[in-house]
């Protein structure tokens, strides 16, 4: 009882191994029945263990599988892993079609696993069918339909719309450029002048602007002194040509002595000491004070003033060029330029249109 008991596992265990080491070959096709024209999918499916290499019957695009049925396409294997890896399921599918209306029997199809050949377990068929015409009614078969036109689109004319537009820009161009080369017209610039205020001028106005703003009688001491210390800054800059406005009043002062005389820098000094004051002292002043500091500021600037002699000057100065041997040859050559892309334009913009009305 024993030596039986060994025996069946044995041979048990021989079952599980060729079982697990089998090779096993499917095909089935979508359908059976199909019209002339029509396109029918037939899939194999191979399973064996994972690993092995598996190699499908190759078939070019319309090459005939037997004759009469050929292969349209062919899509790449899909692999599937079962039992943890151990096995693997591919599945080959065609893509067949036929022209001939009959039964066709499809030969088992074979696959190649690690160069052994192994056929699938079913035959095929397919049965072709063909479409009955009633040759006695000619007038129940419709003809040729009329071609029909593409409906009318946007983006089929905005590239056509753009070239126009840079046909006519391009064509601008090359006129202006021909007219420039014919004339001969010298390039002109144009070069706007700033007109020039003599300084103690620039000074007056402000100080009328002073006395317009009525700050002389604002209670805002502090703006009226800053106002009026600036203009006088700014004057003695552009009069004497030192950087007045970057000094304290002492400084100004000081440079003013080599110019001017001891009874102008006195009054002047009481004057830019007096904002000192109200500036950063917070001092507060009265109104006969500010019109008597005003007044210190206008006599200053007429006893320094220098007067210029007053010329209409010109606000604008027309400078011409005149075209060298180079400038000219640059036109020359955009003319070319020009002249070359309006061609080139032209031909893809005929070609375009050509192929939107055929």
């Amino acid at each position: 009882m024993k030596a039986i008991r060994i025996i069946v596992l044995f041979v048990a265990w021989c079952s599980v191994i060729s079982l697990s080491a089998q090779v096993t070959v499917d095909a089935k096709i979508d359908s059976t029945r199909i019209f002339i024209g029509q396109q029918v999918g037939i899939t194999v499916d191979v399973s064996a263990d994972a690993g092995k290499k598996v190699e499908f019957a190759h078939y070019d695009s319309l090459q005939q599988m037997i004759p009469g049925i050929e292969v349209v396409n062919t899509s790449g294997p899909d692999t599937q892993l079962l039992n943890d890896g151990k096995r693997m399921v591919l599945t080959q599918r065609y893509v067949v079609t036929s022209f001939d209306s009959a039964l066709y029997y499809i030969p088992p199809i074979t696959v190649k696993v690690d160069g052994k050949d192994y056929q699938a377990k079913t035959n095929l068929a397919l049965k072709v069918l063909t479409v009955n015409i009633d040759t006695m009614k000619v007038d129940s078969i419709c003809g040729f339909k009329p071609e029909m036109k593409p409906p009318f689109s946007w983006d089929d004319w905005k590239p056509v719309i753009w070239m126009v537009i840079g046909l006519l820009i391009l064509a601008a161009l090359l006129i202006y450029v021909v007219i420039r080369l014919i004339t001969n017209k010298p390039i002109i610039h144009r070069i706007k002048l700033r007109q020039h205020i003599a300084p103690h001028k620039v000074a007056m106005q402000k100080i009328a602007q002073i006395k317009e703003d009525n700050l002389v009688q604002s209670e805002d001491s502090k703006e009226y002194y800053t106002q009026l210390t600036d203009t006088l800054r700014q004057y003695i800059s552009e009069r004497f040509k030192f950087s007045a406005m970057e000094m304290t009043s002492s400084e100004i002062i000081e440079h003013l002595q080599a110019e001017n005389d001891e009874e102008a820098l006195r009054e002047l000094r009481e004057l830019f000491q007096t904002a000192d004051l109200v500036k950063f002292a917070k001092y507060t002043t009265l109104i006969n004070e500010n019109d008597r500091n005003l007044v210190t500021a206008v006599e200053y600037i007429n006893q320094t003033k220098i007067e210029e002699e007053t010329k209409p000057q010109p606000t604008e100065i027309v400078v011409e060029e005149k075209r060298s041997k180079i400038a000219k040859a640059i036109l020359i050559a955009s003319i070319a330029a020009v002249a070359i892309a309006i061609i080139v334009v032209t031909c893809f913009l005929v070609y375009r249109l050509y192929y939107l009305f055929i």
